[in-house]
């Protein structure tokens, strides 16, 4: 196998998308380094039009553009002169306003002006974006219009302001999330909406979003044209026609919108949102963008005060892969925040029912036929019906986890609102009525915490802290670990008292209803603090745990994993309920069965206790740059076939050991028997 070539950046230093070059890691490179990719990746402008740091004249001053795009004829540097700027684009950190005097729109405007053939300008601070349009008014004066975005290279306009479903572009690395921030900051500056309701509206604009794409074969309806866009006429036309799609919704997604629902954005908000939105596919965009775009948005609009820290999403593939949920079991988050988990499953799964459907057609997906792709979708929206459940507390988060279900898998499962550590008897009549009714049973069947084995595989990450304690003896009473356990030091056991304790900590607690509601021989993945797997005091939960499961393995989390919002040390556990059978088998010959646990500690997580990002690096602690198997191709006009563009793409690697526990466990697993 070739070796992989790589390249070391020196510290404190990016290697540029565009030319290669190292330039300072600063809050506006980093606003840069976005844009660049999307001017490749969903421009598909060619690298060798692009120039970054371009000095211009003006005047007696020399000031550099951040970036500045010339004709795909012009690619040769020394023909690239400032008369033949097409597009000019200003990167600003984001504590820069577009209104500044020295680096706002009118730095932009200036340069512009100073160019006669530029055309198109863009500044942006990651949070804000504006767009112009230079031209010559009827006074014979320079003048600038506001537009949707700069052209693609193919110099097409049309699409700018009515996107059809051929043009629709996939979303790349972090832009889509620096679109959900620059929607999201809009609403909240411009309507004067708190962040959650912010948020809310813009989820509203997102759902119209995807159901536009589903309304195959019809036009597309979610857009706006840029003249629309810039006066209050165009603005309620807008409006007018995004409400119509939003009707559909709310009859789609019952449970989801209430029927007098309406989205509250005023006209000129809903435009723009609109617009920042239309020029992509969010049915198509690879699911790990969406996802991230979407948990780190709710993660900072509807993080709560009940112990809520919601898992990295390397973390969750980790524990998914490892759990290996199958297309016909029922799978269950307690605690499902904002639903990354119940995703991740569920796209586990899809991955397997998409290679079955490619088989039996004996055709890769994208050759599939409609009615393929339409059957194909029907067996996932009927496989959320049935086999995806998620609980939560917290009304929000179950609202936002059933709009990520449907963002990513076309189907919202059972998101049920509830306090899971309440007696059955205590849960809502709606509760159990919904639930009983997705479980195919009768509600009356849900009686105790004795009768709730109802589901094959669970990936949770409970709340805990020692701040949130349960105290309600009617709770308690349910667990065996809410009770007062005496330790026989000298036989090295632990034996369960009458008494009750006076508050447990709700981990502990998740633990023992996880359990409730495995079917026997059913298997769980949870998050704990590594208190309980090592506390002297909490033997007894050690103890509990051995009686009732199969310890399969045990994962030990570096504890940046949760950073930086919570530095509690954590592993997560993997757990088979044992069967009645077994249990009885144990008793009757007073002994345990003997078996091997699969350990591991995982030291990387590729990211530090701020949050920020940590890359690979090399023997002299230089961070390393390898090829970027995902850029696009761009064509050689001139041999006419395929190429890499102009210096091959290079990227970071991030210092993650989670992708490799799965594989190292998958082996395990077959050397000890395991099918699952």
């Amino acid at each position: 196998m070739a070796e992989t070539k790589v390249i070391v950046i020196p510290e404190g230093k990016i290697c540029d998308y565009i030319d290669g070059k190292f330039r300072n890691d600063t809050p506006e490179e980093y606003v840069r380094q976005t844009i660049e990719k999307r001017l490749v990746n969903e421009h598909k402008y060619l690298p060798k039009q692009v120039r970054i740091e371009y000095t211009l004249q003006l005047g007696s001053r020399k000031p550099r553009a951040d970036i500045v795009i010339f004709s795909k004829d012009c690619t040769d540097p020394t023909q690239q002169t400032q008369d033949k700027i097409k597009v000019i684009i200003e990167c600003k950190k984001e504590a820069v306003d577009a209104r500044n005097a020295k680096d706002g729109v009118e730095q932009l405007k200036s340069y512009m002006s100073a160019c006669p053939n530029c055309e198109w300008g863009m500044w942006t601070n990651g949070k804000q974006k504006e767009v112009f349009r230079k031209y010559t008014n009827d006074k014979g004066a320079v003048d600038f219009m506001e537009y949707n975005d700069i052209p693609s290279a193919d110099g097409n306009l049309d699409e700018i302001n009515r996107p059809k479903r051929t043009s629709l572009k996939n979303a790349y690395d972090d832009n889509l999330l620096f679109v959900f921030k620059t929607c999201h900051n809009h609403i909240h500056v411009n309507d004067g909406l708190q962040k959650q309701p912010a948020f809310f509206e813009l989820l509203k604009v997102i759902f119209c979003k995807i159901e536009d794409e589903r309304n195959i074969p019809a036009p597309l309806d979610f857009y706006t044209t840029s003249e629309e866009r810039s006066n209050p006429d165009g603005q309620l036309t807008v409006k007018k026609r995004i409400s119509k799609i939003f009707d559909r919704v709310k009859k789609k997604h019952g449970k989801i919108f209430d029927a007098n629902d309406e989205i509250k954005l005023s006209p000129r908000s809903l435009a723009y949102i609109v617009s920042e939105l239309q020029k992509y596919s969010l049915l198509n965009t690879n699911i790990d963008i969406k996802g991230k775009a979407y948990e780190e948005i709710v993660g900072a609009n509807l993080r709560g005060d009940r112990g809520e820290f919601f898992t990295p999403r390397n973390v969750m593939k980790m524990v998914v892969e490892m759990i290996n949920p199958k297309m016909d079991e029922k799978v269950l988050d307690s605690s499902c925040g904002t639903g990354g988990f119940l995703v991740t499953a569920m796209t586990h799964v899809i991955g397997e029912l998409e290679r079955e459907f490619s088989e039996q057609l004996g055709l890769p997906r994208e050759k599939w036929d409609a009615d393929s792709i339409r059957a194909f979708q029907d067996r996932i929206s009927d496989m959320a019906a049935h086999n995806y459940f998620g609980f939560d507390i917290n009304p929000d988060l179950v609202k936002a986890t059933k709009m990520n279900m449907v963002m990513n898998n076309d189907g919202s499962g059972n998101i049920l609102q509830t306090n899971s550590l309440l007696p059955p008897h205590e849960w809502t009549d709606e509760f159990r009525e919904k639930l009983a009714e997705a479980l195919g049973i009768e509600k009356s069947a849900i009686r105790n915490h004795k009768t709730l084995e109802f589901f094959d595989v669970i990936v949770t990450n409970p709340p805990f802290g020692s701040k949130i304690p349960v105290k309600d003896k009617n709770v308690l009473e349910q667990f065996e670990l809410a009770h007062i356990w005496e330790n026989n030091k000298k036989a090295g056991t632990w034996t369960m008292t009458e008494r009750l304790q006076s508050s447990v900590p709700p981990e502990i607690l998740f633990i023992e209803r996880c359990t409730q509601l495995l079917a026997p021989g059913g298997r769980m993945g949870i998050v704990l603090p590594d208190s309980i797997l090592g506390a002297p005091g909490l033997g007894y939960i050690r103890e509990w745990l051995i009686r009732n499961h199969r310890i399969v393995a045990s994962i030990d989390l570096h504890v940046d994993t949760f950073q930086p919002r919570n530095g509690t040390q954590t592993s997560v556990l993997f757990l088979q309920k044992k069967t009645p059978e077994q249990k009885d088998s144990e008793e009757k010959s007073g002994t345990m069965a003997d078996y091997n646990i699969f350990m591991a500690m995982v030291e990387k997580v590729g990211h530090d206790k701020r949050g920020n990002p940590i890359f690979k690096r090399d023997q002299e602690g230089n961070e390393i740059l390898v090829p970027d198997t995902n850029s696009v191709l761009v064509l050689d006009e001139t041999s006419g076939c395929d190429r890499t563009v102009s210096h091959e793409q290079k990227k970071k690697v991030e210092d993650d050991q989670t992708p490799d526990v799965p594989a190292i466990f998958t082996e395990w697993k077959k050397q000890e028997g395991l099918a699952w």
